[in-house]
């Protein structure tokens, strides 16, 4: 029997777990869950037979060594930061690895340890990272493979609120990491290239430099840049095309109401608020504006976003009950990203009958035979409940799938790498296929990123 260990039992470990549980007769698998809190992964195991929960401490290596040596391969479910733990001790100890997080630069520099130990580690297996790589890879290589020479990528993911279930203004609820969302595109600035033109968007403009685009029976969304698009280019191959911009998806609106935040100075994380236990959500918007002795902290805060009473900005403000002067932050020396936080999840939580979705976009530009084309792809999935989450299912499946793969050798280029080989995304892209995470492609006329000739681009 083969046995794989699972670092972390968080909720985003659900579908992974099952679908490995289900595989487990056929692929003579058992798992082990290791999590810092027993309970936690006692749930998980769901008291299968085919599955061991323990406690797993992993900053205490008398708890994580052991766990690591005697497994066949092992999953780390932590945040990023902390899977180099893991990755030292599945060195050390010659086990394969897979995780769904980006590559930090110390997972890096095992690479050459990793490949001369014939190891696969892989990393960015998920959905953003994982399925828009493989996704990608695919057309890439198909246009490359007849010949074609790549002239554009655009590519877009967003983790939305489904249509049944979207209820706010703000057309959002959170189905991921609530953090994530708040001090998103903040740490530097948004570099990418258009039309060869090297194109920069600073934080503080971030949300108001939109694209947007149409996904048929979907209707529009739109897209604000992600923060580095040009690492992609060494990765996808694409050092010669003249447009390359990765983005996050959103429906038309949220990003101009989101930049009101942003211009107040509440998405800020850098420093603590004083008595921020103590403050009230009213108190919370106030500080950020000027005093005055006769304005109240509704009129100060149109006057300086410059929004009217009957604006639907407005109204979206309302709607959150920013200006509750019985409600507390309640948290100690909170941030501002902190504070904004436990406001928003209290409007934006998914309940327990809503659903969430995952979308997905990819513009393809490239010329073959002398004539330029684009093709257009686009996946869109709609979770199932509140454990199967459209988030949870294209986070763990393509990871329990890799892990199969591995285990079974049908994934052998070792190495600290991503899924952008051909022997992993053809298999894998079609397995999930079967879970109804599907790519629809659209063949259409080229347009570039100035299809009138405009002058000043």
């Amino acid at each position: 029997m083969r046995e794989i260990l699972i670092v972390g039992a968080g909720k985003s470990t659900a579908v992974l777990i099952n679908y490995l549980l289900e595989q487990s007769e056929k692929e003579d698998l058992f798992l082990r869950i290791g999590d810092i809190d027993l309970e936690n992964a006692k749930k998980a195991c769901n008291n299968s037979s085919k599955c061991e929960a323990f406690s797993l401490d992993v900053f205490n290596a008398e708890s994580r060594e052991p766990a690591i040596r005697r497994a066949d391969i092992v999953i780390s479910m932590l945040p990023a930061r902390f899977h180099i733990e893991v990755a030292k001790d599945c060195l050390k100890f010659g086990k394969n690895m897979v995780t769904a997080s980006y590559i930090s630069e110390e997972m890096k520099a095992l690479d050459e340890e990793v490949k001369d130990k014939n190891l696969v580690f892989m990393n960015e297996i998920g959905v953003d990272p994982g399925i828009d790589h493989m996704s990608a890879m695919q057309v890439i290589d198909r246009i490359r493979d007849k010949g074609g020479k790549m002239l554009l990528f655009e590519s877009f993911t967003g983790g939305l609120v489904a249509p049944e279930s979207d209820n706010n203004l703000w057309n959002y609820k959170f189905t991921w990491n609530p953090r994530n969302v708040v001090v998103a595109g903040q740490g530097g600035v948004a570099e990418f290239i258009q039309e060869g033109k090297y194109k920069y968007i600073p934080y503080h403009r971030l949300f108001r430099r939109t694209e947007f685009l149409e996904i048929e029976g979907h209707g529009k969304f739109e897209g604000y840049a992600n923060r580095n698009s040009l690492k992609y280019q060494s990765i996808y191959g694409l050092e010669n095309a003249l447009t390359l911009y990765r983005g996050t998806i959103r429906k038309v609106g949220f990003s101009r109401a989101w930049n009101m935040f942003v211009q107040l100075g509440m998405t800020d994380d850098s420093f603590q608020m004083k008595d921020s236990e103590n403050m009230s959500y009213r108190d919370f918007i106030n500080s950020f504006l000027p005093y005055s002795p006769s304005d109240s902290v509704e009129l100060k805060v149109r006057h300086n976003l410059k929004i009217d009473q009957d604006d639907i900005m407005w109204d979206k403000l309302i709607e959150l009950d920013l200006f509750n002067s019985k409600k507390k932050i309640g948290i100690e020396n909170a941030t501002p990203a902190q504070a904004l936080q436990k406001i928003l999840m209290d409007k934006w939580s998914l309940s327990q009958e809503d659903k969430d979705m995952i979308v997905m976009y990819h513009k393809f530009g490239y010329e073959l035979d002398g004539e330029k084309r684009q093709i257009d792809s686009t996946m869109v999935h709609i979770g199932e409940d509140q454990s199967k989450t459209a988030m949870a299912k294209t986070v763990g499946l393509p990871v329990a799938m890799a892990t199969i793969m591995i285990l079974n050798g049908e994934i052998k280029t070792p190495g600290v790498q991503l899924p952008i080989k051909k022997e992993v995304y053809q298999p894998l892209l079609k397995k999930l296929e079967e879970h109804d995470i599907i790519f629809k492609e659209k063949e259409t006329e080229y347009l570039g990123y100035n299809p009138f000739g405009e002058v000043g681009n």
